[in-house]
C-alpha cells in the first residue's frame, strides 16, 4: 500500500496534506497522531471509501480507488466499531462475513476452526455477540477480519476499551500474523502498543507525516536518553533548579518532567530535597509523541 502527495479537503480545508505514506510488506506500520490529526481519513482513502482531491493511491499494486474494490477483497479491515451482528452467533458472524467477499460456504466452514482458535473463542462458537465481553467481541472483529485470509490487514485503533489481559492477547495475535509474513497497517493511542509491535512508524499531525522510523530510531533521535518525572508539592519550585540540571524540562499539570543524558545530578539533588517525590525512567515512544505534536488537549 502506498499514498504519494496525497490531500483531501473538507469545507476548504486540509484534513490530509500532500501525505506520502508506504508501507514495507511483511511487516507493521503503526500511523500515530493525536485526535483529528486525519488517521482514519487516510485510512479510508486508502481503502477507496472517499475520493482524493490530489495525489495517488496504490492498494496492493492497484489504483485506487478506481480499483479500490478488487483490492480490498485481499484486505482485512478491523474498525473501530466492532459492527458484529448482534443476532448471530460467533460461528454465524465468520460465516455471514466471509459471503461479502464471494467464499463459499464449504470454504468458509473450513477456515472458522483456525480462526476460532486464533480469537481464543473455539469454546464460544454458537455463542451469541450480546453475551461476550468486551476483549472477546474485539478478538471475534480481529478473527472476522482474517476470514478471506488477507495479505494486508488494517487495525484502526484494535484494542481501544480492553483490559489489560484481553489487551494481552491480541498482541499475542497480532505477533502471530506478522510472523506468517502478513502486512500490518496499526492505528493506536497506545504507545506501548506501538512499541512492541510496529516495525516502522509514522507520525501525523495536521494531515502529514512529521516523523517516521522504527520506535528506537524515533527515541534516539528526537529524546534524551532519561527522563526524569518530579511531582508534588514543591515541584513547581524545584523547576528553576532543574533547569540547571538537566538539557530541557517540560511542566504538565502538577508534573515536572525533566529529560536529560545524564540523570545521575538530578537525582543525587533531588534525594536532598524535601517535599518532592520522582520517578527516573528510560525515554519512551509517548516522549517523542508529546514533543512532536504537544500536551494540549485534543477533541
Amino acid at each position: 500500500m502506498s499514498l504519494h502527495q496525497v490531500t483531501k479537503r473538507y469545507a476548504g480545508q486540509a484534513v490530509v496534506d500532500g501525505l506520502t505514506l508506504a508501507l514495507e510488506p511483511g511487516r507493521c506500520h503503526g500511523l500515530l497522531g493525536p485526535n483529528g490529526a486525519g488517521k482514519t481519513t487516510t485510512l479510508r482513502l486508502a481503502l477507496g471509501l472517499i475520493v482524493p482531491d490530489a495525489g495517488d493511491i496504490r492498494l496492493l499494486g492497484r489504483p485506487v480507488p478506481r480499483e479500490a474494490a478488487a483490492a480490498r477483497q485481499r484486505v482485512g479491515v478491523v474498525p473501530q466499531a466492532d459492527s458484529l451482528d448482534p443476532d448471530f452467533s460467533v460461528r454465524e458472524n465468520l460465516i455471514a462475513y466471509g459471503r461479502y467477499f464471494g467464499l463459499g460456504r464449504r470454504e468458509i466452514e473450513a477456515r472458522i476452526p483456525a480462526l476460532l482458535e486464533f480469537a481464543g473463542l473455539t469454546a464460544r462458537a454458537q455463542a451469541r455477540v450480546p453475551t461476550l465481553s468486551g476483549g472477546m467481541r474485539r478478538r471475534l472483529a480481529l478473527a472476522r477480519a482474517l476470514v478471506n485470509d488477507p495479505e494486508l490487514i488494517i487495525l484502526d485503533e484494535p484494542t481501544t476499551g480492553l483490559d489489560p489481559q484481553a489487551r494481552h492477547l491480541v498482541w499475542q495475535g497480532l505477533r502471530r500474523l506478522i510472523q506468517q509474513g502478513k502486512t500490518l497497517l496499526l492505528t493506536t493511542h497506545f504507545m506501548e502498543e506501538a512499541e512492541r509491535l510496529c516495525d516502522t512508524i509514522s507520525i501525523i499531525d495536521h494531515g502529514r507525516i512529521i516523523a517516521a522510523g522504527s520506535p528506537r530510531e524515533l527515541i534516539r533521535r528526537h529524546i534524551e536518553p532519561h527522563v526524569v518525572e518530579v511531582y508534588g508539592e514543591g515541584a513547581a519550585d524545584w523547576a528553576s533548579h532543574a533547569r540547571r540540571l538537566c538539557r530541557r524540562c517540560e511542566q504538565a499539570g502538577e508534573t515536572l518532567f525533566c529529560y536529560t543524558d545524564d540523570a545521575r545530578p538530578l537525582t543525587d539533588a533531588l534525594d536532598r530535597r524535601a517535599g518532592v517525590r520522582y520517578l527516573h525512567r528510560p525515554a519512551n515512544l509517548e516522549d517523542v509523541f508529546l514533543k512532536l505534536t504537544g500536551r494540549d488537549l485534543r477533541e
